[in-house]
């Protein structure tokens, strides 16, 4: 092993240096290695993904909390929230948080990337990014290959033709396609499953790395970029307690995620110039933007007790849901190899919108569901019972907030404050969600269903009574974007190309380099950008 003359040892060197094997990071890496000849080396900071239990989609609530897979992340107290702080937890694994979310795969609105593209940013049009989309998604090959795994899981229960037949009784529609031409209104989503179990992108890098042509150093936390004469000539790592160095002989690509990639910035001494200061970290670069433009969906429940069985609750007896374990993890296919919101909306919260403002996820199960070890009783202070709920949330919230260091050291957590709620609009269009999930729960399709509402409850009516109970029960969708915003203007962290500003050699390939949020989940625009970065580095 060499060293430099700094004394840290070298790990190793690579054409390109990707840090982060997520969801951006992964589709980077996997795409470049089939297209180039470069050689890649990826650096993700939490263990492979061997984990059987991983692949099973209905475990995802169970990852969303595992300090395994997990940067266990809580954003600042949030004053529009009563106060509270939010569990915000980014994924610590290789395919990141895709190795752990819901796994809908939405793209959004065609019009949230031609709103890209009036603010100069032209390869990032509707008409641009499309293919992109098209390349990665395989809708029907069985044998794999480079695409990503999109299915409509095929397990099913009353309940969800209850929610699509209210939504249209209600005057919302029906769509066959979220990601067609005509997607506002009540259907089913799609989800990254192949043949019944998860299918992120992290699975695509595996290959690659398998095939020799990437290489992959997991457990390895990023300390720093390390820049010279203005650029990025590779990182220092953290591994099994000791510091070494990984040089880039072309360019180093941050992908790091919303929170990780910013903070790694301001960590090396790139980011708000008087922040950095106060923070004990020597500035590098002025990039006042950096960690700025911080927002997120946030989401608002309504509940209902069940009059009938039909839905998930019949699953929590620990021997039942055992069996349905089995069952995925063995022929991929039952309850438990799919992610049970598997019907929802994009809907108007205000019918003289151009197009749809709200995003809905109906789940058969109450907001309570847990598995009971004793399969005769359940857990103390758990609502038992058949039940169901929807959730729903502002595509396109107008809330900013931030990403800050806390301090000097880089693996100290940064202060996340999305601002929830900041913006009176997002208050109005929230409050709005909630009346338009109660006429879907009051409609005929839901008569031999619908039992007492528990969340927000029967007497919480006036606009006031509903704003506080959002106050209070509000929780984020774990879609953070927008901390190292693209653009044209000399503000951007990086310009449309997805190069950074100020430093040279350097590129940030994830969802904080969004403009905007996008009319969706997340995860698809995610691995679009990662995709569209391939191209642009591929050309060049």
């Amino acid at each position: 092993m060499s060293h430099h003359a700094t004394g840290l040892p070298v790990l190793a060197e690579a054409d390109i240096v990707v840090v982060g094997a997520g969801s951006a990071g992964a589709m980077l890496a996997a795409t470049l290695a089939e297209r180039t000849d470069l050689s890649i080396l990826v650096v993700e900071a939490g263990p492979p993904a061997r984990d059987p239990l991983l692949s099973v989609p209905l475990l995802t609530g169970y990852f969303l909390r595992s300090p395994r897979y997990i940067w266990p992340f809580a954003t600042t107290p949030q004053a529009h929230l009563d106060g509270r702080s939010l569990h915000f937890p980014r994924g610590r694994v290789v395919g990141g948080s895709g190795a752990i979310n819901g796994m809908v795969w939405a793209r959004g609105l065609p019009s949230d990337y031609d709103h890209w593209a009036q603010r100069g940013l032209r390869d990032w049009s509707w008409q641009q990014v499309e293919p992109a989309f098209q390349s990665v998604e395989d809708l029907s090959d069985p044998r794999g290959g480079r695409a990503l795994g999109i299915e409509m899981p095929g397990w099913w229960t009353d309940l969800y033709d209850a929610f699509l037949d209210g939504a249209a009784a209600a005057g919302l529609g029906r769509t066959d396609d979220f990601n067609g031409p005509a997607p506002e209104g009540a259907g089913r989503y799609r989800f990254t499953i192949r043949h019944g179990r998860r299918a992120p992108t992290g699975t695509l890098l595996m290959r690659a790395v398998k095939a020799g042509r990437v290489r992959l150093v997991t457990g390895a936390t990023v300390m720093r970029l390390d820049i010279a004469d203005g650029e990025a000539t590779g990182i220092t790592i953290r591994r099994d307690g000791v510091e070494q160095r990984i040089f880039a002989r072309r360019e180093v690509v941050l992908s790091a995620g919303t929170v990780g990639s910013p903070h790694i910035l301001m960590a090396s001494g790139v980011g708000p110039a008087a922040e950095l200061a106060a923070a004990g970290v020597t500035p590098v670069v002025d990039a006042p933007c950096v960690g700025r433009n911080l927002h997120d969906h946030l989401l608002v429940r309504v509940e209902h007790r069940a009059l009938q069985p039909g839905g998930l609750n019949r699953l929590l007896r620990a021997d039942r849901a055992a069996l349905a374990l089995a069952e995925a993890l063995v022929f991929g296919r039952g309850p438990a190899a799919c992610f049970p919101l598997l019907t929802g909306g994009f809907f108007r919260s205000d019918p003289t919108l151009p197009e749809p403002d709200l995003q809905s996820h109906f789940m058969p199960a109450l907001t309570s569901a847990t598995i009971r070890v004793n399969p005769f009783r359940a857990p103390p202070g758990v609502r038992e019972g058949d039940g169901f709920f929807a959730n729903i949330f502002q595509m396109r919230p107008e809330s900013r907030g931030t990403i800050r260091l806390a301090g000097p050291e880089p693996d100290t957590p940064p202060l996340i404050d999305p601002a929830y709620l900041s913006a009176e609009a997002d208050r109005r269009v929230l409050r709005e969600g909630v009346r338009l999930l109660r006429r879907i729960f009051a409609g005929a399709a839901f008569d031999p269903w619908r039992g007492e509402e528990m969340q927000p409850g029967a007497a919480v009516r006036s606009d006031d009574e509903i704003d506080a109970f959002i106050r209070a029960a509000a929780d984020t969708v774990f879609h953070p974007v927008g901390t190292c915003r693209m653009g044209t203007d000399d503000a951007a962290v990086v310009d449309g190309r997805l190069k950074a500003r100020g430093v040279g050699r350097l590129r940030i390939v994830d969802a904080s380099v969004m403009p905007a949020i996008t009319s969706s989940n997340t995860n698809a625009p995610t691995v679009m950008i990662a995709r569209r970065a391939a191209d642009f580095i591929a050309a060049e």
